[in-house]
């Protein structure tokens, strides 16, 4: 008999052994999902940011361009041409 209560003890620490490190890993992953929501948080008000200056580098040389500026004259002329064929949709869309 007292072999059988020593593997049941020794069993019996080994699940325990078992279930704290469970209980370890949980907490470890409960903390790693944490830190993986804000770094996407942060990537996400990042990418907003990169967004928000590529608009203002395209005005940017929209504006040198108007101001006299030949380097993106052809790049200018098409986006103006875009624009007036967006504005000529829109005009049509109303007018049906």
């Amino acid at each position: 008999m007292s072999n059988i209560e020593d593997i049941v003890d020794a069993l019996d620490k080994k699940i325990g052994k078992v279930l704290s490190k469970q209980s370890a890993l949980t907490k470890s992953n409960l903390k790693l999902s944490k830190e993986l929501d804000q770094y996407r948080s942060t990537i996400k008000s990042q990418e907003v940011s990169i967004e928000a200056w590529k608009e203002k580098y395209e005005t940017l040389k929209m504006a040198n361009t108007i101001l006299g500026s030949d380097k993106d004259k052809r790049e200018t002329k098409l986006k103006i041409n875009a624009l007036i064929r967006e504005i000529d949709h829109c005009i049509g869309q109303l007018s049906e």
